[in-house]
């Protein structure tokens, strides 16, 4: 993945087979979402939200992001969960909501920032 950061050309020429590195991230991330929202339900900011904190916190080399992102994604979801549970106690608010409610700021700033 590191390679390809370089360019498809150049990751070519260095030995990477492109387009089948490019099915098979494309085919495992398709299905580890699939099986992440089928187990856990709709909570589906976690996974846009972490990766890109991870990104803006420790760089881009895949060797770090990927379990950095992981474990930054089972902590935000516990955090998540217990503010669900104790905001508004005696009720509780649905997860989702709250990932979505912190997502939404995260991803203003990352549009504002692509635009400029």
């Amino acid at each position: 993945m590191n390679l390809l950061l370089t360019g498809e050309r150049e990751a070519g020429h260095l030995g990477v087979d492109v387009t089948r590195v490019k099915l098979v991230v494309y085919v495992s991330a398709s299905l580890l979402t699939a099986v992440a929202v089928s187990v856990s339900g709709t909570i589906g900011y976690v996974g846009l939200i972490v990766p890109h904190a991870m990104r803006l916190i420790f760089g881009s080399d895949y060797r770090l992001l990927i379990p950095v992102s992981a474990l930054g994604g089972a902590i935000t979801i516990v955090l998540m969960d217990t503010l669900a549970r104790t905001v508004v106690a005696p009720t509780e608010l649905s997860v989702g909501a709250m990932t979505a409610m912190a997502g939404a700021p995260l991803f203003i700033y990352l549009l504002r920032r692509e635009i400029r």
